[in-house]
């Protein structure tokens, strides 16, 4: 039978119209459109052959109520601007798409109030929470997931709540430790948020590194997170007289290699400094920056496959850690 025209928006098919057509109720083809396992078989194959004869598509916001679901979950990242998080997102989103759901995304700024607020107001517009909240203390969390659930967390963890997490504290050590066999002996590190819970675990490392060399001395310097934190701590790391840098990221490592450069500090040669995360433009510095390569487009798509079992009231994976990558470029040299 031919296809009838196809309907404008002025004539939409119902599902009125493909009920009649296949000769069931209303609930039949909603229940088979929606791929409820109850329908019969023969029933189902009828109402879908009967809805492409029609090019009948469902409406996203009744699909929404005949699911009870709105097809999106919320994700809280902490800084858009930062290119980490923004892969993490990109891989997520494209794992959520894949299951033909959206993503809502909200940038608390490095707030902790923002995290807190942010958390509960978009699991009430959403299907479920990917939180990535570093700043909220631990006690708050453990308190905060239990009205969010479905909850995931990133670089965070809390009870039975699934997670997945960088593990900052050895990458760090193995960044210490490539600096420790070049020859460097006086350290700085530029220290991002304080209440960031990725900048105690490698406070943590530092800690341990440390007391296991006794010949090493890592003096801490209050940063930030960003480029212009590491441009203004340019002056007091030159001052230092270290030989090496450990920047909390990359944005705040290419800052500063833009200021000691610009004062006439050779990077090498005079002083190495080291990333974190290997965000795009870290391979195109010059020098090329050495860091630890954290692989978050795959945080990301764990992250949502982790949402999807949830959602689908299977049990989710269990908690999953990566190790980022040591990746020397030519940022780091022989202590001078």
């Amino acid at each position: 039978m031919p296809r009838p025209p196809r309907a404008d928006r002025a004539t939409r098919v119902t599902i009125a119209e493909v009920a009649a057509r296949a000769g069931v109720s209303l609930s039949t083809v909603s229940r088979a459109l929606n791929g409820n396992p109850t329908v019969d078989p023969v029933l189902a194959e009828r109402v879908k052959d009967a809805a492409a004869a029609l090019d009948y598509t469902a409406s996203p916001v009744a699909r929404s109520l005949v699911l009870g679901r709105t097809q999106t979950v919320a994700v809280i990242v902490p800084d858009l601007g930062n290119p980490t998080f923004q892969a993490i997102l990109r891989g997520l989103s494209h794992a959520a798409g894949a299951d033909d759901y959206h993503v809502l995304v909200a940038d608390s700024a490095e707030s902790v109030e923002e995290e807190r607020v942010l958390a509960g107001a978009t699991r009430r517009r959403t299907d479920g929470v990917i939180l990535c909240a570093p700043r909220l203390p631990q006690d708050e969390l453990d308190r905060l997931v239990g009205g969010l659930r479905p909850v995931v967390l990133i670089n965070r963890s809390s009870g039975d709540v699934p997670s997945v997490r960088a593990d900052y504290g050895t990458a760090l050590a193995a960044e210490l430790g490539h600096l420790h066999e070049l020859g460097h002996r006086r350290i700085v590190f530029l220290a991002g948020a304080p209440g960031s819970v990725a900048n105690a675990a490698r406070l943590e490392a530092i800690a341990g590194f440390v007391a296991a060399h006794a010949d090493t001395v890592v003096t801490e310097i209050a940063c930030g997170v960003d480029f212009e934190a590491g441009a203004d701590a340019g002056a007091a790391v030159l001052a230092s007289g270290a030989t090496a840098a450990l920047a909390f990221n990359d944005l705040v490592a290419m800052g500063l290699l833009s200021a000691v450069q610009a004062s006439g500090c050779r990077v090498p040669q005079d002083l190495s400094i080291v990333g974190f995360d290997d965000i795009p433009f870290a391979q195109y510095t010059t020098p090329p920056l050495t860091t630890a390569a954290v692989p978050a487009a795959e945080l990301g798509a764990q992250a949502w496959a982790r949402m999807r079992e949830l959602l689908e009231g299977d049990e989710p994976g269990g908690p999953l850690t990566v190790l980022p990558e040591l990746t020397v470029r030519g940022t780091t040299g022989p202590a001078a």
